[in-house]
């Protein structure tokens, strides 16, 4: 009786969000066709403020945040792998030494962090909007964090506009009122300076157009609690209350005697300058009036961990219409996918759940090998890494774009292994299978024949590999078995070893 209960219980998922400011955790049970949120956690970690002039971060706010994370492990006792997510932000985004960061995270957290891009932060958060506020019509989604701000413009689940702005209540806080004084002056430095990170992108938000103004997120939820505790009920922030509210904090001279009904005491020192931000958003976009939201980053995660929402399918589509922004030639890709895809799973038989992911990615790449020739076709690898580490790319996280724009780098002509980046949720000794087997794929179909490969034979013995092919079919093709004796010398030239063989 209890193994058919045990059996019967709900799926629980986790998300968490190693924001700027905080470190947010939720937990879920998926019930039926809806998530059931059934607990939430918080820990005030200002891990942007400890970012120094060289984008370093400190000691102090390493310690803050892995504390944190120790802590939310013990919640998460239990839990495997596949129903926790886990996305960083802004500031590890920043920060040149955050790998050190996410080593030290090992030792006391057991679950992969990405590192997500700016754009994608934007993009989840639009979806967390979504599934909890409703309406049919076109909606703006306002996020101010710690570091950053994001601007979504999107219709029912599907974001159309994303933007990530690098402003945020800790880095402005830093930067205007860093002594803790408050002034006009200073409040008008940090809106105008609000103003004018957002001009580049004003008209284009404003031709496309939006029905409803949404804010998300501790900042905002702030501002709303303190309307709320002076008598606005509903919740809604307009301008004419923003404006009020502004005036009120500017009675103050310093963030150490700021005291507001409705404000809580660990988010006063960053109350100031995440108020002129969003007084800066209200401005440049003329918006009247904004409601709040409780879906956020986290709650974006968790409904995209449910495999009915699709996540492989948002970066299916992704990959796809790069390949059509680029002209990538269809056929021939296809066919370097599939020679890539066949190798790959003789090199690796077992596709545990990480290898699988770098199945898929080595699937893609092999699918985008070519996106540089849009360029120039001299040094065309090397514009494709640069495309596809640099494109927006909706539904994968930093470390997952590096994996393709390293494939794509390194497929062809000398291995310049030493150039290789640092990875964190994966192994560099992970990444050079995907590399063997994307190089071998693009050698198979350098003639673009469209003919099949033959049944080529991949063997492994101590990390050498070894190639045979049917009797005879080499000598039949022989410019094919001097491009295989070429790429025998680039292996070479790494200490890497490939047999040809009949």
């Amino acid at each position: 009786m209890n193994e058919e209960k045990y059996a019967d219980k709900p799926r629980e998922i986790a998300a968490i969000d190693l924001g700027s400011n905080s470190f947010h955790m939720v937990v879920a049970r998926v019930v039926g066709q809806s998530l059931q949120i059934i607990s939430r956690h918080k820990q005030r970690v200002r891990l942007a403020s400890g970012l120094d002039d060289q984008r370093n971060l400190n000691n102090a706010s390493i310690n803050r945040g892995i504390e944190c994370l120790g802590m939310f492990a013990e919640r998460l006792q239990g839990f495997s792998e596949e129903n926790v997510r886990v996305a960083a932000t802004f500031t590890l985004r920043e920060a040149k030494n955050s790998h050190i960061f996410l080593q030290r995270a090992q030792n006391v957290f057991p679950y992969p962090i990405e590192v997500i891009p700016g754009v994608e932060e934007a993009r989840l958060i639009y979806l967390g909007v979504s599934h909890t506020q409703p309406g049919e019509g076109r909606k703006l989604v306002i996020d101010i964090g710690g570091g950053s701000t994001e601007l979504v413009i999107g219709k029912k689940f599907t974001a159309s506009l994303t933007n990530s702005k690098r402003m945020g209540c800790v880095s402005y806080n830093e930067r205007f009122f860093k002594d803790g004084q408050i002034s006009i002056k200073r409040f008008a430095s940090a809106q105008i300076a609000a103003e004018l990170k957002l001009e580049s992108i004003v008209r284009q938000y404003q031709r496309f157009g939006w029905e409803e103004v949404v804010g998300s997120s501790g900042t905002i939820k702030a501002i709303r609690e303190v309307l709320v505790a002076n008598g606005h009920d509903d919740g809604i922030i307009t301008r004419k209350r923003l404006d009020n509210l502004i005036g009120t904090v500017l009675t103050f001279k310093s963030v150490d005697t700021l005291e507001l009904p409705g404000l809580s005491e660990d988010r006063r020192p960053v109350f100031t300058a995440g108020l002129a931000i969003l007084s800066g958003v209200f401005q440049a976009f003329n918006i009247e009036k904004m409601v709040y939201s409780d879906g956020a980053l986290r709650e974006g995660l968790l409904y995209e961990m449910e495999d009915r929402f699709q996540h492989s399918d948002i970066r299916t589509r992704t990959a796809e219409g790069l390949a059509e922004r680029y002209h990538i030639d269809k056929q021939h890709a296809d066919n370097v996918q599939q020679a890539a895809e066949i190798l790959y799973l003789q090199a690796e038989p077992q596709l545990k759940p990480k290898k699988a992911e770098l199945s898929i990615l080595l699937s893609w790449a092999a699918l985008l090998h070519e996106v540089g020739l849009s360029i120039s076709h001299s040094g065309f690898h090397k514009h494709s890494a640069y495309i596809l580490q640099n494109t927006n790319m909706p539904g994968f996280n930093q470390e997952q774009q590096t994996v393709l724009a390293t494939l794509t780098r390194f497929h062809r002509k000398t291995l310049k292994l030493a150039d290789m980046p640092e990875f964190t949720l994966f192994k560099q000794k992970h990444i050079f299978p995907l590399i063997r087997a994307l190089r071998l794929a693009c050698v198979l179909n350098v003639q673009r024949s469209g003919d099949p490969v033959p049944d080529v034979n991949l063997t492994i013995n101590d990390d050498a590999w070894s190639l045979r092919f049917p009797d005879g079919w080499l000598q039949r093709n022989r410019l094919l078995a001097a491009d295989l004796e070429a790429e025998k010398g680039y292996w070479d030239a790494v200490g890497w070893t490939l047999c040809i063989e009949e």
